[in-house]
C-alpha cells in the first residue's frame, strides 16, 4: 500500500513547486515508510509514499510510461490489483512490453489500451491519479467498495489529491475549515459517500472516476451495485459462495513480503484464516501466521452485553490450533489504551476525531504490534455487510425503523458497552442549529433513492434489499475507512477478501431467505466454509470487534473530563453543555459515558492540534 498526493494548475508552472509537494508528499509518511518521490512537470505535480508490497526494486513511484522520449502517461498509485498477472498477460499479446514486475505498471498500460474503460478490469483495493500530458487532463480512480480512500479538492485552477485530508491541508492555499453540515457529518454515525467533512474537500466515490481538464472537474460512476434476478439454487449458491472465497484468498496471498491474518475467532475472520492456511500449505508456504488482540483479564472476568455474549479470546485459540496457525495474541492494558500517545496517534492517523474511542485505540495498537511481524495482513471485514451478520438486521424494529437499522439501533452507544449517546454532552443550543435528526433523515433518504430494485422484489424481500444497499454503500465505509488508518499509521496493509466485487455483487443479489435459510446470520457463509471450521467456531454468534471491560478506563476518561472542565481555554469549551459536563465527571456519577467522553475529549484534540476553524 502506499500514501498518494497531487497538485494539478493550470495557470501555475509547477516545476518551481516541489517545497510544496515535499510537503504534501511527508504527510503521507506513516502510508509509505519505504520510499518517498516527486514528479513535476509545468502543471502537475505527483508525490508518492511507497509501502513496498510486490516488486520491491522496480515499483518505485511516481510511474511513467515513455515512448520515443515522449512521456505518455504518469500515475501515483496506491493500492493492489490481485487480477495484474492475467491483465499484463493479455496487454503483452496486445504488443505492450513491461520492464518491471509491479501491478503499477499494468495500471499504466491498461488505460492506454482501453482507455477509462479500464477501470472495469481490475480485480482490488486501489486508489490513484493518472495524469495523461497529451491531454493534460488527470484521472482519479477508485475502487469499487471504497477500501482505499482518496480526496480531491478543486481549486480556482485545477484540483488538490491526497490519500487522506492531511495531504491536502499542507497545501498552503488551503485552510482546514467545518461548517455546521461538516459537523452534523461527523457527530453522526452515518458515512455520506463524497463527503469529506472539510468545507471545499470531497471523497472520491466508490467505483467512480473523477476526470479533471481545464474546465473543471467531472464524475463518473463506473460500477455500482445492480438488481438481477437470482437463478441458482441453494445448493449451487453455497458451492459458488466457497468458490469465489476460494479464489478470492488465493489472490490475496500474493506478496513478496510477510504475510497474515487477523483472527478474531468469530466467523468472518476464521473462515478468511481457514481458508488462507488451506492455500498456504498448498503452495508450500505454511502455516499461516496469524494475531489477535485481547485485554487484560478480558476473558477471565468478561461480562456479556447485549452485543458481545462471548470472549473472543477461547475461539481464536480454538480455530488457530485447528488450522496449526503461527498464532500470537497482543494483549493490552488500560495504561496503553489511555496513553496520551497512542491516542494522538490515532486522532493523527484519522483526521477526524469521529472514531471508535478505545476499539480504535485498540486497533491501532494491534496493527503495530503485527506490523513488526509481518506487511500484509488479511481481515474479515465486511462480511457482515455482505451476508447480513449484525444483530440488527434480523430486529424487526431496526430494520423497519425509519432510518439507518444502525441508527435504530444506537449502535454509536452500545459499542462501548452503554447506551449514551456520542452527542450526551454537546450544547443544547448547538445541537438545534444542527438538527441530527433531520441530517441523518436526509441521508438517509438520498440512499434510499439509489436502492436498485427487481419487480419481484416485494415485503421483506424489497426491505432487505434495502437494508443490505444501506450498510454495503454507507456503514461499511465507516469500518473500512477505521481499519485503512489505523493500519497505514503503521505501514501495514490490511486486505479485506469479502470486499472483493464479484462476491458482493453475487451476494447482493441471493434472496433474504436464502441468506437466512437455516434461520441464523450469515448462513450462506457458515454453510461454505464449516468443513474448514471447527463447530464450535462455526456455530458462534457474532461478537463485534471486542471494547475493554476495565472500569479503571471509564474511570481515566472521567479525570480527563475533569481536566477539560477545568480547562477554560479549551477549545471544545464552548460547544459543550456545562450542565452535562458537570454531571458525568461528578463524584459517583454514572458510569455511562464512553462515547459522549471519547467524542468530546477527541474534539477537543483535533482543534487544539489542526488549527481547524469551525465556522457553524
Amino acid at each position: 500500500m502506499c500514501g498518494i498526493t497531487g497538485w494539478i494548475s493550470y495557470d501555475n508552472d509547477l516545476t518551481t513547486e516541489r517545497p510544496t509537494l515535499e510537503a504534501m508528499t511527508a504527510t503521507m509518511a506513516c502510508r509509505g515508510p519505504d520510499a518517498a518521490g516527486v514528479w513535476l512537470a509545468t502543471h502537475a505535480g505527483f508525490g508518492h509514499r511507497r509501502l513496498a508490497v510486490i516488486d520491491i526494486d522496480g515499483g518505485k513511484q511516481p510511474m511513467a510510461v515513455e515512448q520515443d522520449g515522449r512521456t505518455l502517461l504518469v500515475t501515483t498509485y496506491s493500492g493492489e490489483v490481485y487480477n495484474y498477472r492475467e491483465l499484463r498477460a493479455e496487454l503483452e499479446q496486445l504488443g505492450h512490453t513491461f520492464r518491471t514486475s509491479s501491478d503499477t505498471e499494468v495500471v499504466l498500460h491498461a488505460y492506454l489500451q482501453w482507455g477509462e474503460a479500464f477501470a472495469g478490469r481490475l480485480n482490488g483495493m486501489y486508489a490513484f491519479a493518472l495524469w495523461d500530458p497529451r491531454t493534460e487532463e488527470l484521472l482519479l480512480v477508485r475502487d469499487r467498495m471504497g477500501i482505499k480512500p482518496l480526496y480531491y479538492h478543486p481549486t480556482p485552477d485545477g484540483v488538490l489529491f491526497g490519500s487522506e485530508p492531511k495531504a491536502i491541508l499542507a497545501h498552503p492555499a488551503v485552510r482546514p475549515v467545518v461548517d455546521a453540515e461538516g459537523l452534523a457529518e461527523l457527530i453522526t454515525f452515518t458515512k455520506t459517500p463524497g463527503h469529506a467533512v472539510y468545507r471545499g474537500m470531497h471523497e472520491v466515490r466508490p467505483g467512480h472516476i473523477v476526470r479533471v481538464g481545464r474546465g473543471g472537474p467531472s464524475v463518473r460512476c463506473y460500477w455500482s451495485l445492480t438488481a438481477r434476478e437470482h437463478t441458482d439454487d441453494l445448493d449451487t449458491t453455497v458451492a459458488h459462495v466457497r468458490e469465489l472465497l476460494d479464489d478470492i484468498v488465493a489472490r490475496q496471498l500474493i506478496a513478496d513480503v510477510p504475510l497474515c491474518t487477523l483472527l478474531s475467532g468469530g466467523l468472518d475472520s476464521s473462515a478468511i484464516t481457514a481458508l488462507a492456511a488451506r492455500a498456504l500449505a498448498a503452495q508450500g508456504r505454511g502455516p499461516v501466521r496469524s494475531f489477535a488482540v485481547d485485554f487484560t483479564g478480558y476473558t477471565e472476568h468478561f461480562t456479556p452485553d447485549d452485543l458481545r455474549g462471548t470472549p473472543d479470546g477461547p475461539y481464536a485459540h480454538a480455530l488457530a490450533e485447528h488450522v496449526r496457525s503461527d498464532h500470537r495474541d497482543i494483549v493490552l492494558d488500560t495504561a496503553a489504551l489511555m496513553d496520551p500517545g497512542h491516542r494522538a496517534a490515532v486522532l493523527a492517523a484519522r483526521d477526524l476525531p469521529n472514531g471508535f474511542g478505545d476499539g480504535d485505540t485498540s486497533l491501532y495498537l494491534l496493527f503495530k504490534a503485527v506490523r513488526e511481524q509481518s506487511t500484509v495482513a488479511l481481515s474479515g471485514e465486511s462480511a457482515d455487510e455482505v451476508f447480513g451478520g449484525y444483530r440488527w438486521f434480523h430486529d424487526p424494529a431496526a430494520v423497519n425503523a425509519d432510518t439507518f437499522p444502525w441508527v435504530a439501533a444506537r449502535l454509536s452507544g452500545r459499542f462501548a458497552g452503554g447506551n449514551a449517546t456520542r452527542e450526551a454532552l454537546l450544547d443544547r443550543g448547538l445541537l438545534g442549529k444542527l438538527d441530527l435528526r433531520g441530517y441523518q433523515d436526509r441521508r438517509y433518504r438520498e440512499a434510499l433513492a439509489e436502492v436498485p430494485y427487481l419487480d419481484s422484489d416485494t415485503g421483506h424481500q424489497r426491505r432487505m434489499r434495502e437494508v443490505s444497499y444501506l450498510h454495503l454503500t454507507r456503514f461499511v465505509q465507516i469500518l473500512l475507512d477505521r481499519k485503512d488508518r489505523a493500519s497505514m499509521a503503521v505501514g501495514l496493509e490490511v486486505r479485506v477478501p469479502f470486499c472483493d466485487h464479484r462476491l458482493v455483487d453475487y451476494v447482493f443479489n441471493a434472496p433474504w431467505s436464502m441468506k437466512t435459510f437455516d434461520g441464523r446470520e450469515k448462513s450462506l457463509l457458515r454453510a461454505a466454509t464449516r468443513d474448514v471450521l471447527p463447530d464450535p467456531v462455526a456455530d458462534r454468534v457474532k461478537s463485534p470487534y471486542p471494547s475493554t471491560q476495565d472500569p479503571r478506563y471509564n474511570e481515566a476518561l472521567r479525570r480527563e473530563l475533569k481536566r477539560l472542565a477545568a480547562d477554560r481555554d479549551a477549545p471544545v469549551r464552548p460547544l459543550l453543555d456545562s450542565g452535562a459536563l458537570a454531571g458525568v465527571t461528578a463524584d459517583g456519577a454514572s458510569s455511562d459515558l464512553r462515547p459522549g467522553a471519547e467524542l468530546v475529549l477527541g474534539m477537543n484534540a483535533w482543534l487544539r492540534t489542526t488549527g481547524t476553524s469551525l465556522e457553524l
